[in-house]
């Protein structure tokens, strides 16, 4: 019998949600995907000391910012991870650009270079941007030339059709913070079939499929397998180590509970969404307009702490 992860592979393009090469070798990912947070623990493994050094030496040798040096060190790993997995890799804006069109931009197309530079296609890469309004207008621009986004921080119906509405690539729906909220907010439990987090991506995935939307849907933030079973089928499932390797280890049987053909039965109904109407029905839903909000402050924490650990670095070695 083949394990959970390899029935979810034949149905569901699997994304390890890490900077640590060492468990997206062990579990054979088609992408990765990294952001502030994943690229701050992983920076402070030995193992990744030369990735780490070798950013720092660069900036001492050309002089450069602080901010520079962390943007090298996040293409570092990023660079690592390309030569791992055969698919895309998930290079993360700066959290606090998150309100920044032109900024937004700016930074997309100096990653973008960057990458180019050093050898891989834009082909290969997916600029990751937070689904504010703001940011959704700068994906447009970049999806425009040919630099394609993965929308992250959503949390709602609304975020998701505003990002396909603008031509983005790809899009992650959070599903484990959406239950965190409702847990907290609501002082319960959830089983599988009712966590709020994979109704919502059902919910997503039904309204994409019946308007016949091609921006590729991929659930993230999971607290435990049952919601990655829940969602098998789903277009992609960006998924810790920890719960690959639950998988990995799991004989039983997983059937596919995601599937365009049925998906499209009930769908929501079609949106129509500008700037007025997207900001009034984000402000409507407490748990998204919280969650993003939040999401974009701890983003915007652990990029100011990969940078002060780049800033001591680079003291020690001046």
């Amino acid at each position: 019998m083949p394990t959970k992860l390899e029935q979810l592979k034949a149905m569901t393009t699997v994304v390890a949600d890490t900077g640590d090469m060492e468990a997206i070798r062990a579990f054979m990912p088609v992408d990765a995907t990294t952001n502030p947070t994943l690229i701050l623990k992983a920076a402070q493994m030995p193992r990744y000391a030369q990735l780490l050094e070798e950013a720092i030496l660069w900036g001492l040798s050309h002089n450069h910012l602080t901010s520079e040096i962390t943007e090298r060190l996040t293409l570092n790993f990023g660079l690592e991870l390309t030569k791992i997995v055969p698919g895309r890799v998930s290079t993360e804006v700066d959290a606090d650009l998150s309100f920044d069109i032109e900024g937004t931009v700016a930074k997309a197309r100096s990653i973008i270079a960057e990458y180019e530079k050093r050898g891989v296609g834009r082909e290969r890469i997916l600029i990751k941007i937070a689904a504010t309004w703001e940011g959704i207008r700068a994906a447009e621009i970049l999806q425009s030339e040919a630099i394609d986004c993965n929308m992250t921080l959503i949390f709602s119906l609304t975020q998701a059709v505003a990002c396909a509405d603008a031509g983005a690539y790809l899009i992650s729906p959070f599903v484990g913070r959406i239950l965190d909220w409702h847990m907290k907010a609501e002082g319960k439990t959830y089983a599988a079939e009712t966590d709020p987090g994979v109704v919502s991506v059902r919910q997503i995935y039904s309204y994409f499929k019946a308007h016949d939307v091609k921006t590729v849907i991929m659930g993230a933030s999971f607290r435990n397998k049952e919601e990655i079973e829940a969602l098998a089928g789903c277009d992609r499932l960006t998924i810790s180590p920890q719960l690959l390797e639950e998988l990995a280890k799991d004989e039983g049987d997983l059937p596919r509970r995601l599937d365009p053909k049925t998906a499209a039965s009930h769908p929501p109904a079609k949106l129509s969404l500008d700037e007025k109407t997207f900001r009034f029905l984000l402000n409507e839903d407490a748990m998204a307009t919280e969650k993003l909000a939040e999401g974009i402050r701890f983003f915007a924490r652990d990029l100011r702490a990969l940078r002060e650990l780049v800033s001591k670095r680079l003291l020690a070695a001046a």
